[in-house]
C-alpha cells in the first residue's frame, strides 16, 4: 500500500510513522470471521490520520496568531506633553474596526486596582479619561495606540491594551514612567561678598522628576588640559519639592581668593534620567570681575572726558565774552573820540570863517 499523498510532502506527519503504525482499533467479529475464536477486524487509520493531525495544527496556529506589539517593557514620556502609547497589531494591515473592539486600561505604581480609560466596539467609544483616543483611521491599519493629551505626575503606571478580533483576543502590558527635564543655571553669588572673602558658585537644577539627580563639580586650568573633579568645598542641599511634585536642588562650590586665576574655568555637570546626556555648565568667575573693572574704569573715563570738555566749554566762552566786553569799549572810546574830533574841527572850521 502507497502512503498517503500528505506524508510525502509533509516532514511531520512522516515523523509520526510509529504512532501511525500503532494506531489501531479491534473490532469483534467483521466480514469473514465469526464472533467466536475468530481473529478480530483490524481498521488502520493511514487515511484518516495524517488529516486529523493537520487540522489540529492548524487549529493550534489559528488559535495563536492574534498578537499585539508594546514599545519594549517601559516607555518615557515627559511632563505636561502629548504621549502616545504603543499598541500594534501585526500581520493584518487591514481590520474591520465594525468587528472588533479595543480598551485601554492603567494600574497605578502602589495599586491593583485598574481603571478603565478607553473603550472602542463598533459605533461604541468612551474615553473615561478626559483626552484619550485611539485614532479610527491608525485602527483600520492594526495600530491601537493610545493618545493622552498633557500627561500629568499622577499618570504614572502600568498600562494594558486588550484587543478582540473576533473570535480570537490578545493583550499587552507597558511600564508608563512619567519624567521632566531640569531647567539648570550657573551664576556667582554677590550679595554681601567682598573682596577679600570667600565667593561662592551656585548651580541650581529646577523643575525636575523623578528625585535622583547627580551634579559633580569640575574645574580645568592651564597646568592641566583635561577637567578635574572637586570633591572639596562643594555643598549639595537637599531636594525641595515643588507644588506640581517636581523638584529643585542648589550646589554650591566655594572659591578662596587665593586660588582665583583669569584662566580657571570651573564647570558644574548635571544629569538626570530624563535627559540622554549630561547637562554642563561652564563659568569664569575672574573674567567675569575684570569686566567688571574694565567698565566701570571706562565709565570713569567718560565721566573725566565729559567734565573735562565742559569745563573747556565754560573757559571759551568766558573767553569770549570778555574778549567781545573789551572790543565793545574800544569801540566806544573810538566812537566818542572820532566823535570829539569831528567836533571840535567843526568848530575850528566854523571860526576861522568868521574871523575872515
Amino acid at each position: 500500500m502507497f502512503p498517503h499523498p500528505l506524508l510525502r510532502t509533509c516532514p511531520l506527519l512522516r515523523g509520526r510513522k510509529l504512532l501511525r503504525r500503532s494506531l489501531r482499533v479491534q473490532v469483534p467479529g467483521g466480514c469473514g470471521h465469526g464472533a467466536e475464536g475468530g481473529r478480530p477486524n483490524v481498521v488502520r487509520f493511514r487515511a484518516v490520520f495524517p488529516v486529523l493531525v493537520l487540522v489540529l495544527g492548524l487549529t493550534l496556529l489559528t488559535a495563536g496568531f492574534l498578537e499585539v506589539e508594546m514599545a519594549g517593557r517601559t516607555q518615557m514620556v515627559f511632563l505636561n506633553e502629548n504621549a502616545t502609547i504603543f499598541c500594534k497589531i501585526p500581520g493584518f494591515p487591514h481590520l474591520d474596526i465594525n468587528s472588533m473592539g479595543i480598551t485601554w486600561f492603567r494600574k497605578a505604581q502602589l495599586s491593583e486596582i485598574e481603571i478603565k480609560l478607553f473603550e472602542f466596539f463598533g459605533d461604541h467609544k468612551v474615553a473615561f479619561r478626559p483626552g484619550a483616543n485611539v485614532s479610527p483611521w491608525r485602527l483600520k491599519r492594526g495600530d491601537a495606540s493610545l493618545q493622552l493629551p498633557g500627561v500629568q505626575l499622577w499618570e504614572a503606571g502600568e498600562y494594558r491594551c486588550e484587543l478582540v478580533v473576533t473570535p480570537q483576543k490578545a493583550q499587552g502590558r507597558v511600564w508608563l514612567e512619567v519624567v521632566a527635564h531640569p531647567v539648570s543655571s550657573l551664576f556667582l553669588e554677590r550679595a554681601g561678598v567682598k573682596d577679600n572673602e570667600d565667593k561662592h558658585i551656585l548651580c541650581k537644577s529646577s523643575g525636575f522628576y523623578p528625585e535622583d539627580i547627580n551634579i559633580t563639580w569640575k574645574r580645568w586650568t592651564q597646568k592641566d588640559p583635561q577637567f578635574q573633579e572637586i570633591s572639596e568645598d562643594v555643598i549639595t542641599g537637599p531636594t525641595m519639592k515643588n507644588e506640581d511634585g517636581t523638584f529643585n536642588i542648589t550646589s554650591y562650590l566655594r572659591l578662596k581668593p587665593s586660588l582665583e586665576d583669569n584662566v580657571t574655568i570651573y564647570q558644574c555637570v548635571v544629569w538626570h534620567v530624563s535627559s540622554l546626556m549630561c547637562q554642563s555648565f561652564n563659568f569664569t568667575p575672574i573674567l567675569i570681575e575684570s569686566e567688571k573693572k574694565t567698565d566701570s574704569w571706562i565709565v570713569w573715563l567718560y565721566i573725566g572726558l565729559i567734565s573735562t570738555g565742559l569745563i573747556v566749554l565754560i573757559l571759551f566762552l568766558y573767553y569770549f565774552l570778555w574778549k567781545l566786553r573789551g572790543c565793545k569799549a574800544k569801540f566806544r572810546l573810538m566812537f566818542w573820540s572820532r566823535l570829539w574830533e569831528f567836533r571840535s574841527h567843526g568848530q575850528c572850521m566854523v571860526l576861522g570863517s568868521s574871523q575872515g
